[in-house]
């Protein structure tokens, strides 16, 4: 199945053996062993809580803190998700984050601009690539971030974003100059919203006007809320594994996917993170079916959905439905059409 991914993080996203030589090159304290990495890098499969999961985070932080790492992981990631059939894809990352040994903004962005193009070039997958702002800096940094993400929107960076602790800094308001920012410069608007505090957070979160969430499941609990999401035609961007793994949802099988799905709102199928989470989007995909309970059918209208929301123009778009379509109508994909 050709697929589309629209909740993807780069720093999330480092082969093992990657980080390895990174460590080594740039003397970060790092495990040596694949086993040792691999072990850094993954979160626990069953976490307690957001604040968990991020710790899987702190050694690639570490690691990509100048233009040729990023630029290489950038790469590398875009081969790897064409290489399991991900045609679209829009990976997301902070550029303050790694901006800790002088690295600057518009230095940090171009070099991952550069990875991802090249990738896309040696693959044939398409890229868009979106601006993470965190929770826990300074508003007025995040509005210099905004303004420097929308000088590079001929390079793919097409969309906005706010992540991080959201329990210990709930209140996502703080950061609407950001946001103006962002949407004055071009850019459209997402942002994370109920890794902690579920509905209410969604709901907080709408006041930025935003066009998806990034997560949300708790939605499902709040009857107004979906109707809300419903007919603002607002998608959530969800990611059932990693949901698990921030102690969102005590299991895969209970995860509203299909439930949100039944109700008429927009929902796209992500993994959040090829490494933080171990899994690719196929094995995501195999296991709404198989413990969610998503036919192949609703599978495949959440797919070709997720075009219907993603942060590109109108031709890239459509190309991409035409080239779905035609999976759809083959062989491959027979009753899906």
């Amino acid at each position: 199945m050709p697929k589309a991914e629209l909740h993807l993080h780069l720093d999330g996203s480092l082969r093992p053996e990657t980080a390895i030589e990174l460590a080594r090159t740039r003397g970060v304290d790092a495990p040596h062993e694949l086993a040792g990495v691999r072990a850094a890098l993954i979160a626990p499969a069953h976490g307690a809580s957001q604040a968990v999961l991020l710790r899987a985070f702190e050694l690639p932080i570490a690691l990509l803190q100048d233009a040729d790492a990023l630029e290489r992981v950038a790469t590398e990631l875009v081969e790897d998700k064409a290489a399991d059939g991900v045609r679209y894809v829009e990976i997301r990352w902070g550029p303050l984050l790694h901006a800790s040994r002088g690295l600057s903004l518009g230095d940090g962005i171009a070099a991952v601009c550069r990875g991802t193009a090249a990738g896309a070039q040696r693959s044939g997958t398409v890229v868009r690539l979106i601006c993470t702002a965190i929770r826990s800096h300074d508003p007025a940094a995040n509005v210099v971030l905004a303004e420097t993400a929308a000088r590079f929107i001929g390079d793919g960076l097409t969309g906005f974003d706010l992540a991080g602790p959201e329990a210990a800094y709930p209140d996502p308001l703080i950061h609407r100059a950001a946001f103006e920012a962002a949407r004055a410069g071009g850019l459209r608007i997402t942002l994370h919203a109920g890794e902690w505090g579920g509905a209410a957070q969604v709901r907080r979160a709408l006041s930025l006007r935003p066009d998806r969430i990034a997560h949300g499941p708790g939605a499902v609990d709040d009857r107004s809320l979906c109707a809300e999401l419903r007919r603002r035609g607002i998608a959530l961007d969800l990611c059932p594994t990693s949901n698990v793994q921030a102690g969102i949802v005590p299991s895969r099988a209970a995860h509203p996917l299909a439930i949100l799905h039944r109700r008429g709102l927009r929902v796209t199928l992500s993994t959040d993170d090829l490494t933080v989470s171990d899994i690719t989007l196929s094995q995501e995909y195999a296991a709404a079916i198989e413990e969610i309970g998503l036919s192949p059918a609703e599978l495949w209208a959440i797919d070709l959905g997720a075009l219907d929301v993603a942060f590109a123009d109108d031709a890239t778009l459509a190309g991409l439905r035409t080239e779905f379509r035609a999976w759809a109508a083959s062989d491959a994909g027979a009753g899906l059409a």
